[in-house]
């Protein structure tokens, strides 16, 4: 008898035990695409055929940069069966590498500064595909093939440390007040593309326009005149600012964030897209011409694109490029809405990179 209800017992407990485990792996598997919601029509479909590739290859998504590592994780949990497999080689390195192995293409997809993306349609190495929410993207921020699309910006600000800063600008103009001299640092426009959209950015801010370059370059004029620039740099000085060695910096806005939320500067830092103008720099994706792994290469370019992996960047302090994407409330506040910010047309920055060159070092009197 005792044997009889020790076993019943046993029996109970496994069932008990059956049931917590086929709980969990419920709850697991209702996180992927095939036990929940479709974040757009079609998705499970395409899921099916990219299993079948079993993995995508993304080229150029460091993942420290852009919360790319964030993307990832949320990508396979949502898709277990498809694998991804990155490099990060940088812009102008991503369209080299797609050009030698035009014959043989090893990546699905490719990350870019979106002037890059200009050089990989002129090399015929991207192909043509409209992800989700492709047609609610600016006109500026996308090829009209759907060869390259922009997936998020950067805009600029001013990052300041207020232990050094005692009242912080908020404008281009406040820029040239004399309490503020020996204070700015930026990058250098004929050698980086963020001192390039730096210049955009006071351009817009002074009166200026994608045609009309004068105006920014008599504010640099202005600016290098009243004694308030610290130094110009040739490469992006974030360790130099998080050590406290810089006042103001001319950046991107998500330098700012990631030293103040995660690198734990806090109070001591604070970001300002000044009040007049600001210029947000596109970063864009494309598909590559006979990549291997095409129907997995669409599905990571889909996600990436829907309202959820836009969630992701602006975790990562990168704006969305999709209008009215709502922010992950830990991120709102963080990422206020700036009307002021102009979305810059690379097209034609890229065709005004040798005037902007010639007439910042000419208003700067740099050599």
């Amino acid at each position: 008898m005792r044997a009889m209800l020790r076993s019943l017992v046993d029996a109970a407990a496994a069932i008990a035990v059956l049931f917590f485990v086929l709980l969990w792996a419920g709850a697991a598997m209702a996180q992927t695409v095939l036990d929940s919601t479709e974040l757009y029509p079609g998705e499970k479909t395409l899921y099916e055929a990219a299993k079948k590739e079993g993995m995508v290859v993304s080229f150029d998504t460091g993942p420290t940069w852009a919360n790319w590592a964030a993307e990832f994780a949320a990508f396979k949990k949502r898709y277990p069966e498809v694998e991804i497999v990155y490099n990060d080689i940088g812009s102008a390195a991503t369209v080299v590498a797609l050009d030698k192995a035009r014959n043989r293409p090893q990546a699905d997809t490719a990350y870019y500064f979106a002037g890059s993306a200009f050089d990989a349609v002129a090399k015929n190495v991207v192909a043509p595909f409209k992800p989700v929410n492709f047609d609610k993207l600016t006109p500026v921020f996308r090829d009209p093939d759907g060869k390259w699309f922009t997936i998020h910006t950067l805009t600029v600000a001013f990052i300041v440390n207020t232990k050094l800063v005692k009242n912080v600008p908020q404008s281009w103009a406040d820029l040239l007040k004399p309490e503020y001299k020996n204070t700015v640092v930026y990058l250098d426009p004929r050698s980086t593309g963020v001192g390039q959209v730096v210049v955009f950015a006071a351009n817009f801010g002074n009166g200026g326009d994608m045609n009309n370059l004068q105006p920014g370059f008599d504010y640099f004029t202005k600016l290098q005149q009243s004694g308030n620039v610290l130094r110009v740099l040739g490469t992006t000085p974030y360790a130099q600012f998080v050590k406290g060695e810089i006042p103001i910096w001319i950046s991107y806005e998500n330098d700012g964030l990631k030293s103040k939320y995660t690198d734990g500067l806090g109070d001591a830092v604070a970001v300002v897209i000044p009040k007049e103008a600001s210029a947000a720099a596109p970063y864009a994706i494309s598909l590559v011409e006979k990549g291997p792994n095409p129907d997995a290469g669409k599905l990571w370019l889909n996600f990436i694109m829907t309202d959820m992996g836009q969630g992701i960047f602006a975790q990562g302090f990168v704006r969305p490029s999709v209008p009215g994407v709502k922010l992950p409330d830990n991120v709102a506040d963080k990422l206020p809405s700036a009307p002021q910010v102009r979305p810059l047309d690379v097209k034609t920055a890229a065709a005004k990179k040798a005037d902007i060159d010639k007439g910042w070092a000419a208003a700067t009197g740099s050599k």
